[in-house]
């Protein structure tokens, strides 16, 4: 395996290890707005790093620039982390890494609402794809029930806003650059977490159990800084295609560790659905 490939792969399981780190933290009786507080708090000097280093040289943000950075900052790392997070209160790691990995998707299907042609092929990936899901969701919601649609909607809004910031981040990339608008919207999440911890918590409710503060520092570091250096690095080295069909290792990875790490059942359901989710996601990228 090269370099290239290496790096997409390790950064594939970094961010899928997110879902894992948050259903620990969650055991330790933390809610949802005090544990994101933590793992952006922490996460913000590395992306406020980020986005000075990527910016060496390079001339100053425009208003419409700073605008646009602003907006998709809460669509695609406030919103969309914030709803993730409330998620994995009610369903299981598996299933949450399965409806992010819709995400793809969603991106085709909104091109297609702004007037960008689908093939019949990229049509067949987007039916096999929430098959796949849909198969998972059915066998969860016979035992959870209602916890289950909660869950699976407020993932699934998760992804719908994290496919508005890959729809509208394009021409935003080429006047900027790829990392700096990364380090720069991911820090106008942070103080948006930030902010809505202040709102919405008394201070006091900053006092976490210790475990719950090293989670979140390997959340903030190796879930959320790591993977986002190695994913572009690894799209320099081998192109976007490539990178993301390495990435398709990410749901394998959460349902390995969901079973190992927080004792999850795997069973021949949530098998066959990851197996359509894959084969969808990777019919797509063919299909490109």
């Amino acid at each position: 395996m090269g370099p290239g490939l290496a790096m997409a792969a390790v950064g594939a399981v970094a961010f899928s290890g997110k879902a894992i780190i948050i259903k620990l933290a969650y055991r330790h009786g933390v809610d949802a707005v005090t544990l994101i507080m933590w793992r952006m708090l922490l996460a913000l000097p590395l992306f406020v790093l980020l986005a000075w280093w990527a910016g060496r040289g390079r001339p100053p943000l425009t208003r419409r620039d700073w605008l646009a950075v602003a907006g998709l900052g809460f669509s695609g790392y406030y919103l969309a982390s914030s709803l993730d997070f409330l998620g994995l209160q009610y369903i299981s790691a598996s299933l949450e890494r399965l409806i992010l990995y819709l995400n793809p998707t969603l991106v085709l299907l909104m091109g297609l609402l702004l007037g960008q042609r689908v093939s019949a092929r990229q049509a067949l990936s987007l039916a096999v794809s929430y098959a796949g899901v849909l198969l998972v969701f059915a066998h969860e919601v016979r035992f959870e029930g209602l916890q289950t649609l909660i869950g699976a909607g407020l993932v699934f809004a998760s992804t719908v806003s994290y496919a508005l910031y890959m729809t509208f981040s394009g021409q935003v990339v080429r006047r900027i650059g790829s990392l700096r608008l990364t380090g720069l919207a991911t820090s106008v999440a942070c103080v948006l977490c930030l902010l809505q911890f202040a709102l919405l918590k008394p201070l006091e409710a900053a006092w976490v159990p210790v475990p719950v503060l090293w989670l979140s520092l390997l959340n903030a570091v190796a879930c959320t800084f790591a993977p986002v250096l190695l994913v572009m690095m690894a799209i320099e080295r081998i192109g976007a295609a490539a990178t993301a069909q390495t990435g398709m290792v990410g749901p394998l990875a959460t349902i390995a560790m969901g079973v190992l790490i927080l004792g999850e059942p795997m069973n021949a359901w949530v098998g066959a659905g990851t197996l359509l989710v894959l084969a969808g996601i990777t019919m797509l990228a063919r299909s490109r």
